[in-house]
């Protein structure tokens, strides 16, 4: 199978090439990052889309009701709760103990969450942006407990993407939705602005069933300390404080991490991943084996339609 895997990323031009032992790098980003030309009849204000043109991300307030973000709220303790099935590999815990760090594909497994992901004033941003049809390339709860919530450390999701699950282009977004509240103090997401203006290509190879440690501690495809001190030099850091239901939009390519928390107050977001129609993945780069579906959408790929948005109640 891998020699399989090998022939067909072999016969493809690979754009953003990473991981292949050779040094850490910037390249050039080949791709726009806003592809709607047409900003007529826009979802977002000319600020909003000047700033994540510029700096890779903007923020998105007061799109949801309170009795829609207590509904997400709720649902979200729920599947922290939840054991159906404890074997389940969708649900990933911190490295040494069981404290919950993830569960994936939440899409799939909670009619709340669908529904979000499908939510009109999210879809409608994604596909201004994208310029295209799009549909849901990974989902995911981000837990950070108090006192032990740990970090996840700087990185490109572009590059993960790129490499593991054979994302051809940087024609894709996420969407980080504040469960609760987003403070300095508490492990918010943190970006590097205009740092999804250069592919930053990692070195060494990656590891067979890399996803299943990466998911806890991500060790490759981090970018090297010098490369992100320039890119901190020339565009600083953004902590985002986001209140309850405020919404990240950011590029698939910015840099990004969120500290350990260490405060008594949770921090918990909702990652929803919109990938262009014209950019479904294709075999990895990196000769291995696509990672599972629950983290990478592959056997159900098409358009996402407009739902009807997050319940007031469930």
């Amino acid at each position: 199978m891998t020699a399989d895997i090998a022939a067909s990323a072999s016969s493809r031009i690979d754009h953003y090439p990473s991981r292949r032992s050779i040094p850490a790098r910037f390249l050039e980003r080949l791709d726009p990052v806003v592809y709607t030309r047409d900003v007529n009849d826009a979802p977002i204000t000319p600020v909003q889309i000047n700033q994540y043109e510029e700096q890779g991300f903007f923020v998105l307030e007061d799109i949801f009701s309170d009795a829609q973000v207590k509904c997400l709220q709720k649902e979200q303790q729920r599947l922290r709760m939840s054991e159906v099935n404890p074997g389940d590999e969708a649900r990933i815990h911190e490295p040494g103990d069981n404290t919950l760090r993830s569960i994936f594909a939440v899409h799939a497994v909670s009619n709340v969450f669908a529904r979000l992901a499908s939510d009109p004033q999210l879809l409608t941003v994604a596909r201004f942006l994208l310029e295209d049809e799009v549909y849901i390339h990974q989902s995911r709860l981000n837990y950070k407990p108090g006192f032990r919530g740990r970090d996840f450390y700087w990185h490109s999701d572009f590059e993960t993407w790129h490499v593991e699950d054979g994302m051809p282009r940087m024609r894709a977004l996420s969407m980080s939705v504040a469960l609760t509240e987003n403070s300095f103090n508490n492990g918010p997401l943190m970006l590097l602005p205009g740092s999804h203006k250069r592919f930053v290509a990692c070195s060494g190879n990656t590891p067979e069933n890399h996803f299943r440690e990466s998911l806890r501690k991500q060790e490759y495809g981090v970018p090297p300390d010098d490369l992100l001190m320039q890119l901190a030099n020339d565009g600083g850091i953004v902590a985002v404080d986001a209140k309850p239901g405020s919404v990240v939009v950011f590029d698939c390519n910015a840099v990004h991490g969120s500290n350990g928390n260490i405060t008594p107050f949770p921090r918990s977001n909702a990652f929803i991943v919109y990938n262009s129609i014209s950019n479904r993945v294709g075999e990895p780069y990196c000769n291995r084996p696509p990672r599972p579906e629950y983290i990478c959408t592959r056997r159900s790929i098409s358009p996402l339609k407009k739902g009807e948005g997050v319940p007031a109640s469930e």
